[in-house]
């Protein structure tokens, strides 16, 4: 059972003081059996006060003040975790339609999460699940067919999208990020109604090598008859196992965005973000994203989307 160092810092930097700086963070290791939280730390400027509840999801996440004058806000977590789910498959291959039906009906999440949205290229969502589904005999093997057709027919690539992309421009592009990938997927097992949901935390080092490893990372978690929640990453076309951590699940990215929240001043904001994964044989995996947020006027100027942006875009 591996165990991963994780540094994750965000700080804001502002060119002029702003004061009342309202802020919520989910970057707290998901409660699950899968995963067992060794040590956390979390150190933010100011050391403001951090209440801590729990959402409609099952994530628990920070609320905080900074009321006083400031420049600059740092919100740092230092993370020792150890994953505890099995590095070999055991999810149930044999589980059909029929029996999902039979294991949704009633569950009012699970409802929610098999229902897709409507969109303008629902057509090609359509027809790219029929083609998958014509190839599955159980749910399980639709959701693999379903994250092998996405790593085949789109293409991995930096800087085309952002936090806003939306399913139908994703079809446009043929090319994405994780978040991007991880969004398509829900769609189309949502439109097959299969319950999926969307998961944010980190891609720790393979001795294989992942795409967005070392940094933030996307993928979904499937209802799978007979198993429960199974984790799939379409951007590597594999089943999760041992090497991603889990910070928050949801329906989609706004629900599990690391930082979001506003501030009063006429400033003009830089983001940096700095993500670290160390392995326990001492090998370490580091990124560092820089994202210019400049903002206007003297009202409150979202941060969470710039957050987001630059830690879910790998």
């Amino acid at each position: 059972m591996p165990i991963f160092n994780i540094h994750h810092i965000t700080r804001y930097e502002y060119n002029r003081p702003v004061k009342e700086s309202t802020n919520e963070i989910k970057i707290y290791p998901y409660q699950c059996p899968e995963q067992e939280t060794l040590r956390h730390e979390l150190i933010i400027s100011g050391h403001p006060e951090v209440q801590v509840f729990t959402d409609y999801w099952g994530n628990r996440f920070g609320s905080f003040n900074v009321l006083p004058l400031h420049q600059e806000l740092t919100i740092e977590s230092k993370l020792v975790v150890r994953t505890t789910a099995s590095s070999q498959l055991r999810i149930n291959f044999h589980g059909s339609f029929e029996q999902l039906a039979q294991e949704v009906n009633g569950q009012l999440q699970l409802l929610e999460l098999a229902t897709a949205e409507s969109i303008a290229l629902q057509k090609e969502i359509e027809e790219i699940a029929a083609h998958i589904q014509e190839r599955a005999r159980s749910v399980a093997a639709a959701v693999e067919y379903c994250g092998e057709y996405i790593f085949k027919h789109f293409q991995y690539i930096k800087g085309i999208t952002n936090i806003e992309t939306t399913v139908d421009e994703v079809l446009q592009h043929r090319a994405g990020v994780c978040q991007d990938f991880a969004h398509l997927m829900l769609h189309i097992l949502r439109t097959l109604g299969i319950p999926s949901r969307y998961v944010s935390g980190y891609i720790c080092p393979n001795k294989n090598g992942m795409r967005g490893e070392g940094a933030t990372h996307a993928w979904i978690e499937a209802w799978i008859p007979g198993f429960g929640w199974a984790g799939i990453d379409p951007t590597n076309n594999v089943w999760v196992t041992n090497n991603h951590v889990k910070l928050a699940v949801g329906r989609h990215f706004i629900d599990c965005t690391p930082v979001k929240g506003s501030f009063k001043g006429p400033a003009r904001q830089i983001l940096s973000v700095y993500v670290s994964v160390g392995y326990e044989d001492g090998h370490t995996f580091e990124e560092i994203n820089n994202v210019n947020t400049p903002t206007d006027g003297s009202v409150t100027t979202e941060d969470g989307d710039s957050e987001g942006f630059a830690n879910q875009q790998q």
